[in-house]
């Protein structure tokens, strides 16, 4: 027998990284900064959106990197991969595993809602077990909400939804969903740090090690930049400590996101991208949007307009030509249940909404 022949066979198995955290946190910002200093690692992406569009999986096609072509990035855009995993998971692994050349490494970034342990549980299935492994769980985290004493940007008014309602006894969804994600992390990336002073990092460190398991380390972060040394290669194995890491949702059957509403909204050209960006921020404060993202055409520019907005807070910029055919605009919304659509739709429309 050879040398080769004797190695275990957890060192053939494809490691994988499963990059969580709540929406707007950077996961997406990270992810392709990753791709793009790959230094030769021939990588793949499994990307899990919350809503219709799948914006995230555009925005890293939209790397042009060869060692990550776009068939080597998949989205699944069924539902949160912590509730879909059975039907959507699994088949994903069977594309990316079959791809050649083969891939060095996969990256996993879930939705902003999705829990990490049963997407780490499924890991121990028969089907998958053999041929792949967790390499690290990691949780990134909006520095300058956590900062600020918030998980999210835009947390106020479900912090007043909470406090109005006398039934309510337990967490709400986003802190729920924000402390299981760090409860299974092996590494925190605190994003944002370049918006936070030093009294504000201190506050969000003391934050995080309240909650964090001992040893998990905290990495400051600003707009992804970060060696992908530090977050692949960790070979931690995270599925075979994963009952040890216990979360809200332990004792429930599955979980569903009944609390959160999502939605496209379609968006003609426009001619002026500052002033549609104060649109989007009128939206998060008069309709209490959470989270936008996706494309929009601007008049005279061949590029498309790809904008991200967190609460009030709004990014945008040219990513990449639009492909041959119709530009069409398209932005996903996402809010707490009940999100107003027709509101939203007008302000984007830039229409006067009453009060």
């Amino acid at each position: 027998m050879s040398a080769a022949d004797s190695r275990p066979a957890a060192l053939d198995r494809v490691p994988c990284t499963i990059v969580t955290g709540f929406l707007g946190s950077g996961k997406t910002t990270l992810i392709r900064h990753v791709l793009e200093n790959a230094r030769g690692k021939r990588l793949a992406v499994i990307v899990n959106e919350f809503g219709d569009v799948g914006i995230d999986g555009e925005i890293l096609k939209g790397c042009g990197v060869d060692t990550c072509p776009e068939e080597n990035i998949v989205e699944l855009a069924n539902g949160c991969i912590c509730c879909t995993v059975a039907d959507d998971f699994v088949p994903a692994l069977d594309a990316i595993l079959a791809l050649e050349p083969k891939v060095d490494h996969i990256l996993i970034e879930t939705s902003g809602l999705a829990l990490p342990k049963p997407l780490v549980q499924a890991f121990h299935w028969p089907a998958i077990k053999s041929r792949v492994t967790v390499d690290g769980v990691v949780a990134v985290v909006d520095g300058e909400a956590l900062a600020s004493g918030r998980v999210a940007h835009d947390h106020d008014a479900l912090a007043a939804q909470r406090a109005a309602d006398d039934s309510l006894d337990h967490d709400d969804p986003i802190e729920e969903v924000f402390d299981d994600q760090i409860a299974c992390a092996d590494l925190v990336l605190l994003t944002k740090a370049d918006l936070i002073d030093a009294a504000g990092q201190a506050k969000a460190r003391a934050a995080l090690d309240a909650e964090l398991p001992k040893g998990v380390r905290v990495v400051g972060v600003t707009e992804g930049r970060i060696d992908p040394a530090i977050l692949m290669g960790l070979g931690i194995g995270t599925e075979n400590d994963i009952e040890n890491r216990r979360t809200h949702h332990d004792d429930e059957l599955d979980h569903d996101h009944d609390d959160f509403d999502s939605f496209v909204v379609e968006v003609p050209e426009v001619t002026d991208p500052a002033e549609f960006a104060a649109r989007v921020a009128r939206a998060a404060e008069e309709a209490d949007v959470l989270r936008v993202k996706g494309f929009v055409p601007v008049a005279g520019k061949p590029m498309r307009l790809l904008v991200q907005a967190v609460g009030p807070r709004v990014a945008h910029h040219f990513d990449r030509p639009w492909e041959t055919g119709p530009r069409t605009g398209r932005l996903v919304a996402i809010g707490l249940k009940g999100l107003d659509r027709a509101k939203v739709e007008a302000i984007l429309a830039g229409e006067s909404v009453a009060a």
